[in-house]
């Protein structure tokens, strides 16, 4: 009896073609020097909760169907008088994903969520940090098919960061690239 094991997509083509093809383009000295995905983080913030106390377990749900794994519900850490804000009050969620689950949701972000995108025009090539993380933002969530745009009563914006070991921008832009993210021109 064979037991088969599950290799995500993205995963396969970066140990198989990413890597050598980083290496060759950067000069390192060994594999292990190679920029690799480390992890992204998916937040999902509720301005409407200060309303409706609700809306973040919501979202939330809608985050776990999108991420595959049950996200936080983050906390205001002070009070804010003029946002109706308190402290503890519930106001978002989010989740980070490693490993096997980091390259399934890469895969359908870049292949069919970014493309369901209206009038997207690529992603912005600026938006590193400059310690070679790139942070993206998303302004309706139900453009991930695991949404069923029929029971979404309201929709959500969310961030996602996608943090790399590259030490510079250049190089987490150059192994993105290699990933097929759309980068504008």
């Amino acid at each position: 009896m064979s037991e088969t094991t599950y290799t995500p997509r993205l995963k396969s083509v970066y140990e198989t073609d990413i890597r050598k093809a980083m290496q060759e383009q950067f000069s390192y000295d060994n594999v292990m020097m190679v920029p690799r995905i480390e992890k992204v983080v998916i937040n999902m913030g509720v301005g409407e909760a200060t309303g409706d106390s609700k809306k973040p377990t919501v979202a939330a749900e809608d985050l776990a169907k999108i991420a595959g794994q049950k996200p936080v519900i983050t906390k205001a850490r002070t009070s804010i008088a003029g946002f109706k804000v308190r402290e503890n009050m519930p106001i978002g969620a989010k989740v980070t994903l490693r490993k096997d689950k980091m390259y399934d949701f890469l895969d359908r972000l870049i292949q069919i969520a970014l493309p369901r995108v209206r009038d997207f025009r690529g992603l912005n090539p600026k938006s590193f940090d400059g310690n070679g993380n790139f942070a993206m933002g998303i302004k309706e969530h139900i453009v991930f098919p695991e949404i069923n745009y029929d029971k979404v009563d309201q929709m959500w914006g969310m961030d996602i960061i996608v943090c790399t070991t590259a030490k510079t921008d250049d190089e987490a832009r150059a192994l993105l690239k290699a990933f097929n993210f759309p980068f504008r021109q």
